[in-house]
């Protein structure tokens, strides 16, 4: 979406007076001055200032225009930032069982918010307004100018679910790899030859391509020939009925549970039956998982170790921050541990 033009012009005077390029008690340039460098309206560029005026950024003295104040230092908050991807997202698990304990015992108060929140402030506002972030990344390259700034200034944040490999951010994610083989272990066991991976669509992130390479060890290990291919578009939920009957697949391990749930009920719609004809594993364990019939079999997440672990580390940034203690170069990633939680939806091959 494009920005506001008095977004732009908010956000570069915003720039100069946080980075000392306009030194406080310095006059800042007037609605008609801005209206002409930025060819915009007197309405626009009045807008622009009356928010820096707003954010304690600048005072107006009446016939002499704006100046810039005196920047307060930060103080702190006492507040961390939870940012998820969409607020009452059922495929995301409770994080906060985890997170919430941590937060009490450190005297830390928690607010949870959804992505577009980030839409909607600036670098030097998170930090201001908090001392800390966990941010779940739904992707690996949303916001990247805003948590940029943030990383220049050495503000805490941790991430969950994907690892931003461009940040030293500490990141906190399930063992995906791990998943995709105990998925795959699990339908070789019940003695499934052909096992196909079922992805979404042709995008795969960063945490699908992880469980997929899981299946691929597993079947490597193990000897099979017959895989699906990572860029194969056949193997897309879209396609997936002709794939599966076009390779005599027996059973699929699929790049989530929404997918699998998505994929059981087109073969309600063929000959084919679940399990009796084609197994299936789910990933994430979300509450549908257990609901569906026949019941998914699926890879579960620790989300409240993962919670816990997210809000120790930022924890741990914020009190290094205010020891003045030098920030670690290296990036840690802590890799959380999944389990196959077995359920109707698989079945030993006839």
């Amino acid at each position: 979406m494009k920005q506001p033009l008095y977004k732009k012009i908010y956000a570069e005077l915003h720039e100069a007076i946080v980075e000392g390029r306009l030194d406080p008690g310095s006059r800042v340039p007037t609605e008609k001055e801005l209206s002409e460098q930025y060819q915009v309206s007197r309405i626009t560029s009045k807008r622009a200032l009356t928010e820096l005026e707003q954010n304690q950024l600048i005072y107006r003295v009446q016939g002499s225009g704006s100046f810039v104040r005196e920047l307060k230092e930060k103080k702190a908050t006492g507040r961390i930032l939870f940012v998820l991807p969409f607020a009452n997202d059922l495929s995301l698990g409770n994080f906060t069982e985890g997170i919430y304990p941590v937060m009490q015992e450190h005297g830390f108060e928690l607010l949870m918010t959804p992505v577009d929140y980030l839409e909607k402030t600036t670098a030097a506002e998170l930090m201001q307004e908090f001392d800390g972030l966990i941010y779940y990344a739904s992707n690996t390259f949303s916001y990247y100018d805003l948590l940029f700034e943030c990383a220049e200034k050495h503000f805490p944040i941790v991430t969950l679910d994907k690892k931003l490999h461009e940040f030293e951010f500490p990141a906190v994610m399930p063992d995906n790899f791990q998943g995709g083989q105990l998925a795959t272990e699990h339908l070789l066991a019940l003695g499934h030859q052909r096992i196909a991976y079922i992805f979404g669509d042709t995008h795969h992130p960063q945490s699908v391509r992880q469980r997929y390479l899981g299946y691929i060890d597993a079947l490597k290990k193990a000897q099979r020939t017959f895989r699906t291919k990572l860029d194969d578009a056949a193997a897309s939920i879209a396609n997936a009925l002709d794939y599966l009957e076009e390779h005599q697949v027996t059973a699929a391990v699929c790049e989530n549970d929404l997918i699998a749930i998505e994929l059981m009920r087109a073969l309600r719609q063929t000959d084919l039956h679940v399990p009796t004809n084609i197994s299936l594993v789910g990933f994430d364990n979300i509450q549908a998982a257990a609901l569906v019939d026949p019941a998914l079999t699926t890879i579960g997440q620790n989300f409240a170790e993962m919670g816990r672990l997210a809000g120790k580390q930022v924890i741990e940034k914020i009190n290094a921050a205010k020891a003045a203690t030098p920030v670690p170069t290296e990036t840690t990633t802590h890799l959380v541990a999944v389990s196959l939680i077995k359920r109707e939806s698989t079945q030993l091959k006839e």
